[in-house]
């Protein structure tokens, strides 16, 4: 039976996987300096969902479950933060992945729980996990006073589009991030 529920930090590793998988190898790659590679990323993600303070820690994960294992994830946060907690991201890169990334653009603002990172392990894709995990999504910003939830779909993904359309999610504009270009969508 698929739970969800909020993440642990000894769920890192596992969430850290999930969150790569959302925003694809290309785009882990783009944020690496010369020399680096996805393991140095992956090792980087690990330590920042392990954390309180960052964008991606466990703190801001809910998780679907099947038993112990972890098939999907959803990241977000009060996107009036994301100076804050991008803080850990920026530190980590310049140590991890020899890149500094302390001028990058702003992916969401105020007044919108940001949904960073979506993503099921793809075994357990089309049993509407997804969904599951958008709707407790809806609930945590409903609950932390939120009027929307807000993120970013790579123009490249009309798979991933299609999701959140089903979820009632709409056009707002566009937006560049990753070195892609990107549709911000809310609900």
């Amino acid at each position: 039976m698929v739970e969800i529920r909020e993440a642990t930090k000894v769920q890192a590793a596992e969430i850290a996987r999930l969150i790569m998988m959302a925003m694809t190898d290309d785009c882990c790659l783009y944020f690496c300096g010369d020399g680096y590679g996805l393991e140095d990323f992956r090792r980087m993600m690990t330590l920042l969902v392990e954390r309180e303070d960052s964008q991606y820690s466990y703190r801001n994960t809910l998780v679907a479950t099947e038993g112990q294992k972890v098939i999907g994830i959803a990241v977000s946060y009060d996107g009036g933060k994301l100076h804050e907690l991008r803080q850990a991201f920026i530190h980590a890169a310049k140590e991890y992945i020899g890149k500094d990334h302390s001028g990058m653009d702003d992916e969401t603002q105020a007044g919108e729980l940001y949904l960073d990172s979506l993503a099921v392990l793809p075994e357990y894709r089309r049993q509407g996990i997804a969904q599951r995990l958008l709707v407790a999504t809806k609930e945590k910003a409903d609950a932390m006073g939120l009027p929307c939830v807000g993120l970013l779909v790579d123009k490249g993904n009309p798979v991933g589009e299609t999701v959140y359309a089903a979820a009632g999610f709409c056009y707002a504009n566009d937006s560049l991030w990753g070195g892609h270009p990107m549709k911000h969508l809310v609900l």
